[in-house]
């Protein structure tokens, strides 16, 4: 970019917005990966432990994945060409929506290109501007932005208050329109479990659809990593049901499990289908591999659990605020360290790495102001030593700048 560019007073606006994010002490960079993604790995050519990805086990680098990967290539080439209605619908592309429908005990199932456009393409897709959306106060921001994009009056319960969801809709049972009910599975930045089945009776009781964003419950929680829904045992309650590809299953993109007509109305309807090119086979095949050893190696799931139980009671034991003082209490592997000010749990991000533990921050606006935490993921591959030392690195840097005494 030359000076004269550099200069141009168009966009001066966003300048003045981020010299207020470095006055706020939230400014960041983003940090680059150098080698794989696993439990400790290269960061801007540092070796730190990982504590801040979603590759929950540990499929990033899968030598199955890896694998079929490299056949698929080899077979089908590096991309497809054109988007799914077009000419970008491979076997390959149906071969995964028929093995994740399978998976999750549904008719049918449809890949988009990720988890952000699976929910935002849905709900925007299935309702209108006389529908109602009741949506979690917490939901994350992909359903919120598919309900403005989906024009319908969107009422926002408290979170986690079914009552409150029940007086939303008994306010609006009587008015023309669809009434859709949706909630994460697990909330992402508090890590905690959404009342799937209570608000599945009560989508049956006032006749609404009901909708899980599953994307941090796939491969984590119920049979096999089948997710919050089947967690509940309430896979006949859920119309739609929405997860990811690039968390657990360790590869790229979203999808959506439903009956056969709501799959066939989003080929037809959902804006990121119809307007996107389709996975490159080699995603594909990457992820039917993944849901194949979801099923072959279920002890993989349970050493996450047994991780994430030791991170979180030594944690505790330290003295840290993991939830439940000022935010929900974590019940899943996602486990935050609650700071509150934003500028002091960069600081400890920051110091974190320095010290060798990738741990990052997270502040306003991804979380409410004076919510500011550092959000830790523990995956299936991390040893006890690994562990170990970064709660000593934790609790150690946490002293230093006085989060602890």
């Amino acid at each position: 970019m030359n000076s004269a560019t550099a200069k141009r007073p168009q966009l001066a606006h966003l300048t003045a917005q981020l010299d207020d994010f470095r006055q706020r002490g939230t400014f960041f960079r983003l940090r680059i990966l150098d080698d794989q993604q696993a439990p400790v790995c290269h960061y801007d050519g540092k070796q730190v432990i990982n504590l801040a990805s979603n590759n929950y086990l540990g499929l990033c680098n899968h030598p199955k994945l890896e694998e079929a990967a490299i056949d698929a290539i080899k077979k089908y080439g590096v991309g497809s060409g054109a988007v799914r209605t077009i000419a970008g619908t491979m076997r390959i592309h149906m071969d995964l929506e028929e093995k994740i429908a399978a998976f999750k005990g549904v008719e049918a199932c449809v890949v988009f290109q990720s988890g952000f456009t699976a929910n935002a393409g849905t709900v925007s897709s299935i309702l209108g501007k006389e529908d109602f959306i009741l949506s979690d106060e917490l939901n994350h921001a992909s359903i919120i932005d598919g309900a403005r994009l989906s024009r319908a009056k969107i009422k926002v319960f408290r979170h986690k208050d079914v009552a409150h969801c029940e007086q939303l809709l008994q306010e609006i049972q009587h008015e023309p329109g669809h009434k859709l009910i949706i909630t994460d599975g697990v909330f992402s930045m508090d890590g905690d479990i959404g009342p799937v089945a209570e608000l599945a009776a009560l989508a049956e009781k006032y006749g609404a659809i009901m909708m899980v964003d599953d994307a941090h419950a796939s491969g984590v929680l119920g049979r096999n990593g089948r997710g919050s829904v089947d967690h509940f045992h309430c896979t006949d309650k859920v119309d739609i049901q929405v997860g990811t590809l690039s968390k657990a299953i360790g590869a790229l993109g979203g999808y959506v499990c439903g009956s056969r007509d709501l799959i066939d109305y989003l080929y037809h309807r959902a804006r990121p289908f119809l307007f996107s090119t389709s996975h490159p086979p080699s995603v594909a095949a990457t992820c039917i591999a993944a849901f194949d050893l979801l099923e072959a190696e279920p002890e993989r799931i349970q050493r996450l659990w047994d991780n994430t139980h030791y991170f979180k009671q030594q944690l505790t034991t330290a003295g840290f605020d993991t939830g439940g003082r000022t935010t929900p209490s974590s019940e899943t592997p996602i486990t935050p360290i609650i700071i509150g000010d934003g500028r002091l749990t960069m600081d400890f991000s920051r110091a974190l790495f320095d010290a060798g533990v990738m741990a990052t921050g997270i502040a306003f606006p991804t979380v409410p102001e004076g919510k500011a935490r550092i959000r830790c993921i523990v995956t299936s591959e991390h040893t006890r030593t690994q562990l170990d030392q970064a709660l000593e690195t934790l609790t150690t840097t946490a002293k230093k700048l006085s989060i602890l005494t």
